[in-house]
């Protein structure tokens, strides 16, 4: 949804960066993927296509941290 962001924090040998992935118009989503040592980081469309791509070497993240928008029926059922 519209404003879901992706936070990775990564270990760049004597620092660390952080970079965001933003789902910036609505009805896109952040996804995230592990696989063959690769975290992969796209924002995809309602139709399944893929925006744009990042890709990072596993054993240098540090940390991964999804941030959701708070969706309609979530509020609905905090508010019960």
């Amino acid at each position: 949804m519209k404003g879901d962001w992706v936070e990775i924090v990564v270990d760049a040998g004597d620092s660390t960066r952080t970079y965001e992935m933003v789902a910036a118009r609505a009805g896109r989503r952040i996804e995230t993927q592990v696989r063959r040592g690769v975290v992969e980081v796209s924002e995809v469309t309602r139709s399944g296509s893929v925006v744009r791509t990042a890709r990072f070497m596993a054993n240098r993240v540090l940390a991964l941290v999804e941030h959701p928008v708070p969706r309609q029926d979530d509020a609905v059922e905090a508010v019960r």
